[in-house]
């Protein structure tokens, strides 16, 4: 691992990550062989590129209203009329060791903790950890959010994503869990599944075969843009912190990971 101006950066054979601290602890570059598999650095916001945290919920929470223990709490509303995806992503990050960032939560979170990154890069895989340690007792969904690239190069067909699920949650009219369940239907999607089956790979014909690999028991998946595929684990649906927490206590860390084991050039099909 190297520190520069650009980021962190990770070096394995054939492949470079570049972690931007700066940039909200996000992964911003995964090049294999020569080619970028993420949408990079965009004028359309922080929340439309790379890999960025989650935390300490992942999704939206409906009006931006959170109870907890019999209190209520009004967060920032990041997408009106809803919260979304915590409140880690829009900040810089602090370099604690190699290969390890982290953050503390501001005061648009109503209790006090800290997030830790650590980030790990071989020849065949990515991997990132993520912690939440409470200083005081909190509702928490841990989660990521990549945007891969449908094309890895010009001319190239489109990228295929599969996957097995149980279920996924029924949205009502403003996008948010109803709290039923449906089996899953044909895509496109911008959904949250449960029981997971398969593990979700995103194969680009003749080039890379590519596995998400999480300690988290959900996925959202988003396959409405034409220019990308996010598969994002979370430990928790949307809206999460209100009605499926893990709740963090402090001297009790909240932990979950994530790898994405690929193989490179070879006729891969998925089944």
């Amino acid at each position: 691992m190297t520190q520069t101006p650009e980021g962190l950066v990770l070096d394995a054979p054939g492949v470079r990550a570049v972690v931007l601290p700066a940039d909200g602890g996000r992964l911003g570059s995964l090049v294999i062989d020569g080619r970028e598999l993420l949408v990079t650095r965009n004028p359309d916001g922080p929340i439309t590129w790379g890999s960025y945290p989650m935390a300490p919920w992942a999704g939206r929470i409906r009006h931006g209203e959170l109870g907890f223990r019999g209190a209520t709490y009004r967060l920032p509303l990041g997408m009106p009329p809803h919260a979304i995806h915590g409140v880690v992503f829009d900040r810089p990050w602090d370099v604690t060791g190699p290969a390890t960032i982290a953050i503390d939560l501001d005061g648009r979170w109503p209790f006090r903790g800290r997030v830790t990154q650590r980030f790990s890069l071989d020849a065949d895989g990515f991997e990132v950890s993520m912690t939440l340690e409470a200083d005081e007792p909190m509702p928490a969904v841990l989660g990521w959010h990549p945007w891969f690239r449908r094309v890895l190069a010009e001319g190239d067909p489109a990228a295929v994503l599969a996957f097995r699920a149980d279920a996924m949650l029924v949205r009502d009219a403003e996008g948010i869990p109803t709290g039923d369940q449906v089996s899953p239907p044909p895509g496109p999607w911008d959904d949250a599944f449960t029981g997971i089956r398969e593990r979700p790979v995103i194969e680009w014909p003749g080039r890379l075969r590519l596995e998400i690999s999480s300690t988290c028991p959900w996925l959202v998946v988003y396959t409405m843009p034409e220019h990308a595929i996010c598969v994002e684990p979370e430990s928790g649906p949307p809206n999460g912190p209100n009605t499926a927490p893990e709740v963090v206590e402090p001297g009790t860390p909240l932990t979950h990971s994530m790898r994405w084991q690929w193989t490179r050039a070879r006729a891969i099909t998925i089944p």
